[in-house]
């Protein structure tokens, strides 16, 4: 049966989420509803006893993607501009000095292009390129321009408060506008992690994003998911301080959604 109006018998299944559909019309609601592309994973985690030749060609054949890409942006003459590594250069020191790890990526990277954080030299404050998940809804959102002393619920107001959030933002995001404020949390991903191992900080939404991000790795710019409380059960979650050495004797592993492995795959 269709998946979407379970009605109909199905006909086709969806590269990237497998769900099933009856016809043109179920197809873009099911994208529609679930904000689904229709765009195969090549990057979604396949356990080793689902592992097929088909798996390891599709493996292959992205690899060879990815040397093409990476072939290309070197060869591009941003990459050898002088005033591109500059800035680049001076972006990472001044993040350096606030304690933040910032770490840019070649040219040619989904990530490097749409990157558009700055910092302001008279003003002494960065203003980041932000993206917000909101792994329950299947909704992602891109702030530009986002100040550093802004504390990250005011970030959140116009997304998830009752009042004050956009109408069409706030029926999309329901699930969290009609849950208890407590519930809410803010998580950000630990770097540098192998991918069986994905751990997360929480952030403290009455602080700003300069104080959360501060002794942390940030790949081009912050990525923050908001989740609830009781339905997290699959993110393993670390305190503020928590060293390498603690994170790496957890054993606990967790698994991701495909919205999250793709952005792994994506800033590795």
């Amino acid at each position: 049966r269709c998946e979407t109006c379970s009605q109909e018998e199905a006909k086709y299944r969806c590269p990237r989420c497998m769900k099933y559909s009856c016809s043109l019309l179920c197809v873009k609601k099911h994208k529609l509803l679930q904000s689904c592309n229709g765009i195969r994973d090549k990057t979604a985690f396949v356990s080793v006893n689902e592992f097929t030749d088909l798996n390891l060609l599709s493996d292959y054949r992205f690899l060879e993607d990815v040397g093409r890409t990476a072939d290309a942006a070197a060869r591009h003459p941003i990459v050898h501009s002088p005033s591109t590594k500059k800035h680049l250069y001076w972006l990472r020191n001044r993040a350096r000095k606030c304690n933040i790890d910032l770490r840019t990526m070649p040219v040619g990277f989904t990530k490097r292009r749409e990157n558009s954080t700055s910092y302001n030299a008279a003003e002494k404050k960065f203003y980041w390129h932000l993206k917000l998940v909101f792994p329950h809804c299947h909704a992602e959102y891109v702030l530009k321009g986002v100040p550093d002393d802004k504390a990250l619920a005011d970030i959140l107001k116009p997304y998830i408060d009752p009042v004050e959030s956009d109408p069409v933002v706030c029926q999309r995001l329901k699930m969290y506008t009609m849950s208890p404020q407590s519930d809410v949390q803010i998580l950000m991903k630990i770097e540098n992690r192998k991918q069986n191992s994905v751990r997360y900080y929480e952030l403290d939404s009455s602080r700003s994003l300069l104080d959360n991000l501060k002794g942390k790795v940030v790949i081009e710019y912050p990525t923050l998911f908001v989740v609830l409380r009781p339905l997290k059960n699959d993110m393993v979650v670390l305190r503020q301080d928590a060293s390498e050495s603690t994170e790496s004797s957890d054993s606990e592993s967790s698994s991701l959604s495909s919205m999250e492995e793709g952005e792994i795959r994506d800033s590795s």
